[in-house]
């Protein structure tokens, strides 16, 4: 009697070819009806396509950052003495703590453990140029990723924030955070968070090193470290469009960031026309554009709307096409 089943896995093999991720280069087996976006790479679970996928063999973060991003840079780097002030900063604190912590009471990321997730970071990082951190998954109801440390950054993403996101979307949070790595964010970055959790008086006397903290509250310091931070964001969003290459993925990012758990049922584009409405009215109205800067100044974050308009004129002024292009 004819195996039935042989025949049919033989007609399965013989209707297959091979698609290689260009996220990834994963060698797949696909069906020969596949079609862009009709499957998903094995390896990292980004949709395959024949479309190339750009690397940057050498980009100079000075090519993407935000103008408020640098300005605000060089305004704090301006401060005497504050570069040595965060790095003792980090010294009395200890940014061995950070690993220990997460190492502890996290989970690591790696090519065994949430291999897809290990896999989005290598594109990332790739397509930056920059050395693989550490990773980790920190079981956290807040929707947020942050990236700490500064001779050894690492990188953590909140379980509130996964649950919410695509293959693609993930890729383009973990991107935002490698963009952190690769424009030099790190030490400003992990003292904005960490001052962040000791402007209370009564905490800053407790812990070594007093004085610098002290000494990084008063003055305004600590809150244009903090305005800086907001304005680095900026910077990273372009980063994560470097690596998505689709500036509709960090669109959707942001509009789960806006919409939460509903943004199932939001029309994106009219979520697009809202941030662009938003960015017209803070351009040519002064109150609108005064009361956004007020509201905005107690975030970490950037609205999400207006992280979106800012994208969005990135693109429209042909800068990102610009750069892809090179």
């Amino acid at each position: 009697m004819p195996n039935n089943n042989s025949e049919n896995n033989s007609s399965a093999v013989a209707k297959s070819l091979f698609v290689r991720c260009r996220y990834c280069g994963q060698k797949n087996t696909v069906r020969d009806d596949y079609r862009n976006n009709s499957a998903n790479c094995g390896r990292c679970k980004m949709p395959l396509s024949n479309e190339p996928h750009k690397k940057f063999a050498d980009l100079n973060k000075h090519d993407y950052v935000h103008p408020a991003d640098s300005k605000a840079l060089a305004a704090l780097r301006a401060i005497p003495g504050i570069d040595s002030a965060l790095k003792k900063l980090l010294e009395v604190t200890g940014e061995s703590a950070i690993r220990v912590m997460f190492m502890a009471s996290a989970v690591k990321v790696t090519p065994e453990q949430c291999p897809d997730i290990h896999a989005k970071l290598q594109i990332a990082c790739t397509t930056l140029g920059v050395d693989m951190p550490d990773l980790f998954i920190q079981q956290n109801p807040i929707v947020n990723a942050f990236t700490g440390g500064v001779e050894k950054p690492v990188i953590v993403l909140h379980t509130g924030l996964i649950e919410r996101l695509t293959d693609e979307e993930m890729l383009a949070v973990i991107a935002h955070e490698v963009g952190h790595i690769h424009a030099e964010h790190v030490l400003y970055l992990t003292a904005a968070r960490l001052l962040e959790a000791l402007v209370n008086a009564s905490v800053a006397k407790i812990i070594p090193g007093s004085e610098i903290v002290k000494f990084l509250i008063s003055g305004g310091i600590s809150s244009a470290l903090l305005a800086w931070a907001r304005k680095a964001e900026l910077s990273c969003d372009r980063a994560a469009l470097l690596v998505t290459q689709d500036p509709h993925v960090i669109g959707r990012t942001m509009m789960k960031l806006a919409g939460g758990t509903f943004a199932s049922k939001i029309n994106y584009d009219l979520f697009l026309e809202q941030a662009r409405e938003f960015q017209k009215n803070y351009d040519e109205k002064k109150l609108d554009k005064f009361w956004a800067d007020i509201l905005n100044a107690g975030l970490t974050h950037p609205f999400p709307i207006w992280r979106v308009s800012e994208i969005l004129k990135w693109v429209d002024d042909g800068q990102y096409t610009k750069l892809m292009k090179q």
